[in-house]
């Protein structure tokens, strides 16, 4: 347990029975009335995002998650198998565990799951990824010139926006935040 005065962007909280990473925080000091803290966090198993106020007398259970390093294998119908790359040993996570992030890993990939009294929560990806183009317009000598955008579709299945200049076979970096086009890896 922690002070309501020290949680911090990042952090996993147990809120009500159920995990939550702190996405926004503010401490807020009125004119009238006790100080408190205003917290903004995401359900690790719905996502979606709530606001809670939090006295400065409270206590918040912290919660600490175990990290593994595991790799993508393959996807088996709404299920994704997975592979402790120490153990070897496998296991299937729904989509709902998942989340919105798996348009940017491909197989064979290492991704980080963090697990809660043995049971996977969430996937940690990195800022970046790096993908292959699959299929895109071919790029025309000159298009460096103007700033115009085309959709490519990467290895996953992924479309993105890239430059006019961007050719089928390339590899990119792509931001697993946004989902933008970095750069040429």
């Amino acid at each position: 347990m922690i002070s309501a005065t020290d949680v911090r962007k990042g952090l996993i909280i147990n809120v009500d029975g159920e995990l939550y990473s702190v996405s926004d925080f503010q401490h807020v000091t009125p004119g009238k009335g006790r100080a408190h803290m205003q917290v903004s966090m995401k359900s690790l198993k719905l996502g979606n995002v709530i606001q809670k106020r939090f006295r400065s007398s409270d206590k918040v259970d912290d919660v600490f998650l175990e990290h593994k390093e595991m790799e993508y294998l393959y996807q088996d119908g709404d299920s994704y198998c997975f592979m402790d790359i120490e153990t070897y040993d496998q296991i299937l996570l729904s989509k709902e565990v998942i989340g919105e992030k798996m348009p940017y890993v491909s197989e064979n990939s290492k991704v980080e799951l963090s697990f809660y009294e043995g049971n996977p929560v969430c996937v940690e990806l990195p800022a970046s990824v790096t993908l292959k183009i699959v299929e895109t317009d071919p790029g025309v000598k000159g298009d460096t010139v103007t700033n115009v955008f085309k959709p490519a579709t990467l290895e996953t299945g992924y479309v993105v926006k890239v430059p006019m200049f961007i050719n089928s076979g390339e590899l990119i970096k792509v931001d697993t935040r946004t989902g933008l086009f970095l750069g040429r890896a």
